[in-house]
């Protein structure tokens, strides 16, 4: 009787808990009765007692054994069972077959689970699921692939065979948006896995069993180009299929030196992708296209074009287009010419240097021209688009200047559709704000920039317009808001900004570069340096232009500004935008936010709002990709955050480590002394807080650069690189590297510590006090050091030499520290102030320190009188 023998083993254990003999028989009746994993905690602790006790290890074993045939033998109805209500035609009940479907996702979830279906033809069975061409049975199916296809290189090729590329590209290319983009996941996955291999910890069996996975991504590749110009696909499969090639094929990073994906698309599919490029919606047998399909388009062209490494590859790039654009506009009849047109567009937007050159053939600004006069509507709508395009060049705006203002005024004047009229209107804000920020650079009459800017925030309030007009609004006041006039009134019109900001949350992500630019030109936030006064005196005697400042530019102008635009609810469109994975959200558009959030953070008093929006769980990303412009601001930006907010509320959870690594950026040399004290005051604060952070500042290698910048000629630098010492001091790993063979940290601390800045002294002093508390055999060193300096007035060492970089900045001020406690004393538990020697009175912190530094020293190496006389002399 089992049941019976586990009660008696139960009573024998309550009576005592290490009775082997009774858990033993416990475990064995617990077996037979089938309650395995009660058996096996009985067994666990028999071996925990006695572990070397052989028949434990093997009942353990075996018993482990058996019920892992169990768990596979259960699991393996389960699978065959979930498959039979999914492919039952007669099973009506819709909710079992819905568990039954999330039930294989789940278990596909889990590696033992990923691979129980992938052996039981799973792969067969889940191919006659995506072929019913129903729209849930085909989510099942793609979900559950995914969770076979990830991490794992030989299951991916195999599933790539089974199905083939053909096949996926098809179900790419549905109408049902839910299951084309379940595709693209799917997809993006089987790119993961192809390129990078298995991740797990068995990576070298994987590797063992598949040597190359390049054909099967040229396959992929291949069929997602070939789905591009495929009249049947649509128009949500077709952005799918352009979102994953910007995402797989170009390198992600410059450092990588194989472009050779990159290349091969070029020969394989440029001419694939300008056709989609190239589409003129409405026109017969016009491609269908969303509204983000030709932005996308020309995206992906700009990756391509920036992942060439060489003249000779760009040049190649150069004559296709040029190729395509002639293949459809000599010769050809108008709808011909059309497409030539909407092909300049989208390289335009794009690689510009490669719609520059095409737009220099022969006859095509021409063309431009004549058709922006055209009856057709549609035709017009075609030319206007292009000629805001063109005028993005300097040079090109002069001559449009001349030629097609007066053409675009009528148009604006005279057209009966508000989308062409918007256009126009755009296309002479562009060439009204050709000079940019120079007051003195005006291209039409005084007042002009401001009427066509109350058009523009007219027609971006007014809801009855759909969302892809009213972005051209958003584009018209990217361009006027040059001018510290419209920006002063743009910013006093609150429905026009909350009109904007709800604009940039909207699907259509093809205003956000717009939004964006718009933002940086209200809050001043493009680089702008002060010209050198005697290179002005000689600007003006040789009668040089002169660049002017806007009165409305000045510093307390952008402030009242930046209060308006906070108080409008900036932070949060921000932080909206950040979140796309649009492929409008281009790199560019990132450091443009990026520059924009360093604004908005500049004042003390708005970086609590900023974070309690969203702002700062936003610049986290935005400083880890993107342009070393854009990480570089978006990281100041987080350093100003840190500096004066508790970094714990302000970065809550696990989010707070991933701050680290872009503080650390801003100690590298190329950046400026002020970024360089910035990122070393936040770093102060940060390793003030835990150990473990501490160990993720090590981690990123930042002590020696913080050691670094203690020989920083600039005592505001040199100062916050002392105190950043001081907290990491805290660690292990630091303290040992103040006692290494040949080491001078020990003596530069000692010197600060005899310094006339008092902040600094603070620092030092509280450097050598945590060293001497933590450490104690850095209390034999520091007698030993002194002894070695000797007598007199400690002189501050030499500046280390940085270059140019090495410069008074104007900017850098004084900002709240953190504070450094000076620990009590082990027995008293009083801070007790000294008097020096010299009769120079020092800041009585600074002493404390130094005073705690002789006490400790004392109780390790219990000191003579001469000692004594010698480190207080000193």
């Amino acid at each position: 009787d089992y049941a019976k023998a586990e009660a008696d083993a139960s009573k024998a254990i309550e009576a005592d808990g290490r009775d082997m003999k009774a858990l033993f028989r416990r475990s064995q009746a617990l077996q037979k009765l089938g309650r395995l994993d009660q058996a096996i905690s009985d067994l666990q602790r028999c071996v925990s007692l006695e572990p070397k006790n052989k028949a434990f290890q093997e009942a353990l074993r075996a018993l482990g054994s058996s019920m892992h045939e169990k768990t596979m033998s259960c699991t393996d109805s389960k699978v065959e069972q979930m498959f039979q209500i999914l492919l039952d035609p007669e099973e009506k009940d819709a909710d079992k077959k819905q568990k039954a479907a999330q039930n294989l996702i789940v278990l596909a979830r889990e590696e033992a689970g990923a691979e129980k279906i992938f052996q039981s033809d799973g792969v067969r069975l889940l191919t006659r699921l995506l072929d019913t061409a129903k729209a849930d049975l085909m989510l099942a199916a793609l979900r559950t692939l995914v969770g076979l296809c990830s991490g794992h290189r030989s299951r991916t090729m195999a599933i790539l065979a089974e199905l083939g590329a053909p096949r996926l590209s098809a179900v790419l290319g549905v109408e049902h948006e839910q299951v084309s983009l379940a595709a693209c996941n799917l997809l993006h996955v089987m790119f993961d896995s192809l390129k990078e291999g298995l991740q797990k910890d068995f990576r070298g069996k994987e590797d063992a069993v598949v040597l190359d996975s390049s054909k099967d991504l040229k396959l992929l590749i291949k069929d997602l180009l070939e789905l591009l110009p495929l009249e049947g696909a649509s128009a949500h499969g077709r952005d799918n299929a352009l979102n994953l090639l910007i995402k797989v094929v170009p390198r992600k990073s410059p450092k990588e030196t194989n472009n050779s994906m990159s290349l091969w698309v070029i020969d394989q599919g440029l001419k694939k992708i300008l056709e989609v490029g190239s589409t003129v919606c409405g026109a017969p047998g016009s491609l269908p296209v969303t509204e983000n399909t030709r932005m996308s388009a020309s995206v992906l062209l700009s990756k391509l074009y920036e992942d060439l490494k060489c003249d000779a590859e760009r040049e190649n790039f150069h004559h296709l287009c040029e190729d395509y654009v002639r293949s459809w506009f000599e010769g050809r009849e108008l709808a011909g010419k059309l497409r030539a047109i909407q092909t300049v567009s989208c390289l335009l937007q794009g690689p510009s240097d490669a719609g520059n050159r095409v737009l220099e053939l022969e006859g095509i600004m021409d063309s431009v021209l004549s058709l922006c006069a055209s009856v057709c509507e549609a035709h017009q709508l075609v030319a206007v688009e292009a000629l805001i395009h063109a005028a993005d060049k300097a040079k090109r705006a002069s001559f449009i200047t001349a030629n097609g203002v007066s053409l675009l005024k009528e148009i604006y004047k005279h057209s009966e559709r508000d989308s062409i009229r918007i256009r126009a209107l755009v296309g002479l804000c562009k060439l009204g704000s050709a000079g940019g920020t120079d007051f003195s650079m005006k291209q039409f009459a005084e007042g002009s920039t401001m009427k066509l800017a109350k058009q523009c925030r007219k027609w971006l309030c007014n809801e009855a317009i759909d969302a892809g007009t009213r972005r051209w609004a958003v584009e018209g006041l990217a361009y006027l808001t040059f001018d510290a006039d419209v920006k002063e009134e743009f910013v006093e019109d609150k429905a026009a900004m909350q009109a904007m900001f709800q604009l940039a949350k909207v699907s259509d992500r093809s205003v956000l570069y717009a939004v964006a630019s718009t933002l940086v030109n209200c809050t001043n936030s493009y680089d702008h340096e002060e010209p050198d006064p005697q290179m002005l005196e000689l600007a003006k005697y040789a009668k040089q232009h002169i660049p002017e400042q806007h009165p409305k530019d000045k510093p307390d102008f952008v402030k009242r500004r930046v209060r308006k635009l906070l108080t409008a609810g900036v932070v949060s469109a921000l932080a909206c935008m950040v979140k796309s994975e649009n492929p409008a959200l281009t790199n560019s558009c990132r450091e443009l936010i990026s520059r924009v959030f360093l604004a908005l953070v500049a004042e003390a008093e708005d970086r609590g709002g900023v974070v309690a929006q969203g702002g700062g769980k936003a610049l986290i990303p935005l400083s880890l990709e993107g342009t070393e412009v854009g990480q570089t601001k978006a990281a100041q930006a987080l350093a100003k955050i840190t500096i004066t907010s508790n970094p714990e509320m302000a970065f809550p959870g696990e989010r707070i480590y991933e701050v680290v690594r872009p503080l650390v950026s801003l100690l590298h040399l190329q950046r400026t002394g002020l970024e360089n004290f910035e990122g070393l005051m936040a770093l102060t604060n940060l390793a003030g807080i835990s150990e473990r952070l501490r160990q993720k500042i090590l981690k990123e290698k930042a002590v020696p650069m913080i050691e670094g910048y203690m020989f920083e000629e600039h005592e505001l630098i040199r100062l916050a690189a002392t105190e950043c010492m001081c907290n990491m001091a805290m660690s292990k790993e630091v303290q040992e590297l103040f006692l290494a063979e040949g080491s001078d940290r020990l003596k530069l601390m000692v010197l600060y510590s005899g310094e006339e800045d008092e902040k600094l002294r603070r620092a030092a002093s509280g450097t050598l006090a945590m060293l001497t508390v933590l450490h104690p055999p850095i209390c034999k060193r520091i007698p030993q050091v002194v002894s070695a300096q000797g007598g007199g007035s400690p002189a501050c060492p030499p500046p280390r030499a940085l270059g140019a970089r090495c410069r008074t900045h104007a900017g850098l001020r004084q900002s709240r520290f953190r504070a450094l406690a000076v620990p009590q004393h082990a027995k008293t538990g009083k801070h007790c102030v000294v008097s020096e020697p010299s009769g120079q009175h020092a800041h009585p912190s600074a002493l404390q320190g130094l005073f705690f530094v002789l006490l400790h020293i004392n109780t390790v190496l219990q000191l003579t009188p001469e000692s004594w006389f010698l480190i207080t002399c000193f």
